[in-house]
């Protein structure tokens, strides 16, 4: 049985979103195998994904919380109460019998048709079309799947290819064309690359979940970029022009005098690009250092700061 999304991320079941999403950045950083080099941190931090693919959607961690592991697999317009009775009745029966685990459902303590309630499990195993009659044609299921794709990446878009393993155990390889700033949690569609119809019906559709992966330099929320500038304590006292880094490549930021640690920087539309209407914004998040070791003259010019000085940090508005 696959382990609980919830234990997953370590929150209980009426985690928040925000609280979901902090679970999720947290242990990606932790876990992401360009960062951790434990021979388990690529399927550590696939479980973290996916996880976080499920429980972040409002509509699908509904289905995961009344369906529990088989949520893909059963069609939505199924009773959730319905369904658990079906489960009990067979376990029942199971028992029974002297048998271990769930055994077949009885179509008459439901008054369903199961065979067509569990079919339709296509590629990837993600979720059922509705029916278009007890023995018409149905729709294949809709797929879901990730496609991790680096900052510069979703900045850039293009061309990109996944491969993916099928319910068979073999794989295909899908060419996929991504639009320049898209953010994390958007899906692409792939039209008829789902599972495969029954008795004619289409075929449904592939859903690849952008993930953006962390980035040593950016944080994106939304479309907004925002990225911690260094500055020596002369330049956030006098106020300078310094070089922002961006995924389109360095900008000119101008520093007002007094500037302390913390205060962002607005970067009109430098963030991510959007196909359909404004880019988001930079911020350039002012990180105040002093050198870790001062030569003669740089600590004579500090020690005559100190005397001279009257500005107290910890008194000032």
């Amino acid at each position: 049985m696959a382990r609980n999304f919830y234990e997953v991320l370590g929150v209980g079941r009426g985690a928040s979103k925000d609280e979901i999403q902090a679970a999720y950045r947290k242990l990606a950083r932790q876990w992401h195998p360009d960062i951790n080099k434990d021979p388990q941190a690529e399927d550590r931090f696939k479980e973290i994904s996916e996880a976080y693919d499920v429980l972040s959607d409002p509509e699908t961690r509904r289905r995961y919380d009344a369906f529990g592991e088989d949520f893909r697999r059963v069609p939505e317009d199924v009773d959730p109460e319905m369904y658990a009775r079906a489960g009990a009745g067979s376990a029942r029966r199971a028992g029974a019998a002297g048998g271990g685990g769930f055994g077949s459902f009885d179509e008459a303590d439901v008054g369903v048709d199961i065979e067509d309630l569990l079919s339709g499990m296509g590629f990837g195993g993600a979720g059922f079309g509705r029916r278009a009659g007890p023995r018409g044609p149905m729709r294949g299921a809709d797929s879901e799947a990730v496609l991790e794709l680096s900052i510069e990446e979703a900045y850039r878009g293009g061309t990109h290819r996944i491969t993916l393993a099928a319910a068979d155990g073999r794989s295909r390889t899908f060419t996929v064309e991504v639009p320049p700033g898209v953010t994390d949690g958007q899906r692409i569609r792939l039209a008829g690359q789902g599972g495969s119809g029954r008795a004619g019906g289409d075929a449904g559709d592939l859903y690849l979940v952008v993930r953006l992966r962390p980035h040593p330099l950016f944080r994106v929320e939304g479309r907004d970029l925002y990225v911690d500038v260094p500055l020596a304590p002369w330049e956030a006292a006098l106020g300078a022009d310094v070089p922002v880094p961006t995924p389109g490549g360095d900008v000119k930021a101008k520093v007002p005098p007094g500037s302390s640690s913390g205060r962002r920087l607005r970067l009109r539309g430098k963030g991510m690009p959007s196909g359909k209407g404004r880019p988001g914004d930079a911020y350039a998040v002012i990180e105040i250092m002093v050198p870790p070791t001062l030569t003669d003259p740089e600590r004579r010019l500090f020690e005559e700061l100190a005397r001279t000085s009257a500005f107290d940090p910890r008194r000032a508005s």
